[in-house]
């Protein structure tokens, strides 16, 4: 298999190159809007964001299979014979670009043995750009400048920053936290990019409640766990990839430092019981 850190560059490149043509219609406000078979937004800006990595995608690696959020009915029995591959969301936060708050990002991932092991999220109006791979470290790039990222330390007493959707209703996320202790609220748009919140320190957690697809968290695992937290469903389990028919994942935390009592600040939420 081609070793990872080669991949990172020609797949900024990609993503960022896609970012600037989701970006192009963005700003001319000229595009359509339509809704898929699941009730989800989809946009011309989608689909051409799709495109342009699909093909870019099998220019630099012809061998491995492609999965993307735009082109998903492919049945296990073809995707389970996958070694590895590509995972994209290629406008991550459709509502949000649809809205016009600027907060969406190019979401590409590499999985192998059912692993994010690659992962590039881009921003196209901030141009900022979070990329990690295993065992090499998380960063951002921002104005041409890589900085290390990592999730940050949590002094006792402070407030716990907690990302949230700016589409959801914050009742549903506070009451699964635990009423003792102290809570920032910071609204913010796209999935993977309050993912990145969390790996960059701008934020300690950041709760998923309601539907998503396995292409909204494969890159931003990736990109967390080499800052140091995790990604797992409310019952404190691993997602899991490329395993089920379904693509849709469960309700999901990004927990930033590993140190802080997580399972007290958000207890296994109540799908987590069985009924005796």
């Amino acid at each position: 298999m081609t070793p990872l850190q080669p991949l990172l560059e020609p797949v900024i490149a990609i993503a960022r190159d896609a970012g600037q043509q989701i970006r192009a219609i963005y700003e001319a406000g000229q595009y359509q809007a339509l809704t898929k078979s699941d009730n989800t937004p989809v946009t011309s800006a989608d689909l051409a964001a799709h495109e342009a990595i699909i093909a870019a995608l099998r220019q630099l690696t012809p061998e491995i299979p492609i999965l993307s959020e735009e082109d998903a009915d492919i049945p296990l029995s073809t995707r389970q014979g996958w070694p590895e591959y590509w995972l994209i969301d290629p406008l991550d936060g459709t509502q949000e670009f649809i809205a016009g708050s600027g907060e969406f990002a190019v979401n590409i991932a590499l999985v192998r043995d059912h692993q994010p092991v690659l992962g590039v999220i881009y921003a196209p109006i901030s141009e900022v750009c979070y990329f990690g791979a295993k065992a090499f470290g998380a960063f951002k790039r921002e104005a041409g400048q890589d900085k290390p990222i990592r999730c940050r330390d949590v002094a006792v007493g402070d407030p716990l920053k907690i990302a949230v959707s700016r589409r959801q209703r914050r009742e549903a996320v506070m009451s699964r936290l635990d009423d003792q202790r102290q809570y920032l609220l910071l609204p913010f748009g796209s999935a993977s990019l309050k993912s990145c919140m969390v790996a960059e320190g701008e934020a300690d957690c950041y709760l998923r409640l309601g539907p998503t697809g396995e292409w909204d968290t494969g890159a931003s695992q990736c990109i967390v766990e080499e800052a140091g937290g995790k990604i797992v469903d409310t019952c404190y389990q691993p997602l899991s990839y490329n395993r089920r028919d379904s693509l849709e994942n469960p309700n999901y935390m990004v927990l930033g430092n590993q140190s802080l009592p997580w399972p007290e600040i958000l207890p296994p939420g109540p799908e987590c019981y069985v009924p005796e």
